[in-house]
């Protein structure tokens, strides 16, 4: 392909998801669908612009491949132990359920014992993007059937590593590559990611280049997921592999902020390229067999849902969202029907009514959960304790000797926060004594998504140099205006650029430590200890005052001259006062 028609279909496809995917959000379909219907518009039985969508396909899973990398960056240790309960109570059940349920009813339906089970697989396995946008939109992670659903994606997502593992012994015989290799190669991934990539990262983040961050976390995924295709296991599972080796690293944050945008651009040309591949032709010879299928499929998925979370005492009205969130079809499926129709497991035929029965199901998750929520309301989950640093963390951005001290006095209460700061060589100090901090940019959005913030109670502006902690103020006052901000400042000019962008609370770094200085410099000179400590109060508070009176014409330099000057004779006029009348 030249490089004219290479520009034309990357055009098309760029525009097709412009114009599609957001009118798909706006009807609350979510972007899979609209992606789904992007692809179909772009196929043969839409402008017929692309016939052949396998090599985009192909291309495509390098989304896949992101998608699994970020969900390992996800497994730290901490975390997982905190969900494995959770997941072995409603994850691991409604897993092994529903697949025996479908996978035993497509068999009575006279499908091969090996598809039965595949089909199973694929079908108990919801779709993560949609579930968590859903439950985000409708802030519903801190609910108790929010809470469930995450636990239930969670071990969904780790159970497609062994099913992509499994589809070759499933399509008829054992893989190419014999399987010591595979298992010595993820092995060796296991080690060099563990001990060799922190080096490199390392090394790249001293350079200070952000693209060559982003560029290093590209080489490190696509290079994993390269080498265990060449060892014969799945590419995602490279990914995955190298995603946890790094979960507890201070580089967490950043590579999750620099894939995201590669994650979800490839991911959407992959649903494209399904739905690019969708044979509308076959689901017009099959409507029924459709449209009953992605029924029984959401009765199945939602009934199993509802039981395993009564079961573990949740009650009805979250157990009844819980199932309408989760019952759809997920985007994993679509990735196991591609793999197993290159196994030769699935038929062209047979796989295009799967994907069309998914696309219904996930088409179908809007109405039945506003029908879930219409018909019983959940509890309210105001009253509930909020672990600190869980549910609605605290973050502190810039962890050098100033945001070390406010960590140092929330750590002693058993506070946990989540620190960000973007000097590595900080970063590697800092955490040979403890404390975990990670490496990332506070001045971009996704960095700060990625920490958290989306539901953070407090942020903590400790950044060092002045500009930095401008933009990000500023980049936090827009899009989250009601998230409380503790903010440092440098000087007055920096305290003055704080003020106007309105954060909540300003410590000024020099002005504790420097009246302290004054107060024993005045006791020195024969100052009463009670007198010094009144001087000091009332200094701090008049200047105070002037500094929020001064904010409101700072960039005017005649106007706060005039200010500072009137300042000074009005403050020795009020201490000669004080005197007069303690004499």
């Amino acid at each position: 392909m030249d490089t004219h028609s290479l520009l034309i279909n990357t055009l098309l496809f760029l525009g097709a998801a412009v114009v599609v995917v957001p009118l798909s959000r706006l009807l609350k379909l979510g972007t899979v669908l609209g992606y789904l219907i992007a692809g179909l518009c772009l196929g043969p039985y839409g402008i017929g612009v692309f016939t052949e969508a396998e090599g985009i396909l192909h291309f495509a899973e390098l989304g896949v491949v992101l998608l699994l990398f970020l969900i390992g960056l996800e497994l730290e240790g901490p975390r997982l132990s905190q969900t494995r309960t959770a997941m072995l109570r409603f994850g691991l059940p409604q897993l092994l359920v529903t697949v025996a349920l479908i996978g035993g009813a497509v068999y009575l339906l006279g499908v091969s014992a090996n598809l039965a089970l595949v089909i199973g697989l694929a079908l108990a396995l919801s779709s993560t993007a949609f579930a968590l946008q859903l439950m985000g939109e409708r802030r519903e992670f801190s609910t108790a059937h929010g809470q469930a659903g995450f636990a239930v994606l969670l071990t969904q997502d780790i159970a497609v590593i062994p099913i992509l593992a499994l589809l070759p012994f499933l399509g008829g015989g054992a893989p190419d590559t014999p399987v010591w290799i595979s298992a010595a190669a993820v092995v060796g991934l296991v080690v060099v990611a563990r001990f060799g990539l922190r080096p490199l990262l390392g090394y790249v983040a001293r350079s200070a280049v952000p693209e060559l961050f982003t560029a290093a976390t590209l080489f490190v995924v696509m290079g994993a997921a390269l080498a265990m295709s060449e060892a014969g296991v799945s590419m995602a599972l490279g990914a995955f592999l190298v995603g946890i080796a790094l979960a507890d690293s201070e580089f967490k944050h950043q590579l999750e902020s620099d894939i995201e945008p590669f994650k979800g651009l490839l991911l959407g040309t992959f649903f494209m390229a399904v739905g690019l591949g969708l044979d509308l032709g076959v689901v017009a010879a099959n409507p029924l067999t459709i449209v009953a299928g992605a029924v029984a499929l959401v009765a199945i998925k939602g009934a199993v849902l509802v039981a395993v979370a009564r079961a573990n005492g949740i009650p009805l009205a979250s157990a009844l969202l819980l199932g309408g969130l989760l019952a759809q079809g997920g985007e994993f499926a679509f990735v196991i029907f591609a793999e197993a129709g290159a196994l030769g497991l699935l038929a062209p035929g047979m796989a295009g009514v799967l994907v069309a029965t998914v696309t219904l199901s996930m088409a179908l998750t809007p109405l039945l959960v506003w029908a879930a929520g219409a018909v019983i309301r959940p509890p309210s989950m105001d009253n509930e304790p909020i672990q600190p640093g869980e549910a609605r963390p605290i973050i502190i951005a810039g962890f050098g000797r100033f945001g070390q001290m406010v960590g140092r006095v929330l750590g002693s209460l058993r506070i946990n926060f989540t620190a960000i700061e973007s000097s590595f060589e900080q970063v590697a100090f800092v955490r040979r004594f403890g404390h975990k901090v990670f490496f990332g940019d506070v001045t971009r959005l996704d960095t700060l998504k990625a920490a958290g913030i989306d539901n953070a109670r407090l942020f903590i502006l400790a950044v060092d140099d002045v500009d930095t902690s401008v933009a990000c103020a500023e980049l936090i006052r827009h899009h989250y205006p009601d998230l409380p901000i503790y903010a440092r400042a440098r000087n007055r000019n920096h305290s003055f650029r704080l003020l106007d962008l309105g954060v909540t609370e300003l410590t000024r770094e020099t002005m504790l430590s420097s009246t302290e200085l004054a107060r024993h410099v005045l006791e020195h000179e024969g100052y009463p200890v009670g007198q010094a400590e009144g001087i000091i109060r009332q200094w701090r508070r008049y200047d105070e005052s002037l500094l929020r009176e001064q904010s409101q014409f700072h960039t005017d330099e005649s106007s706060l001259v005039a200010s500072a000057q009137q300042a000074a004779r009005d403050l020795e006029k009020l201490f000669e006062a004080d005197a007069s009348a303690k004499r």
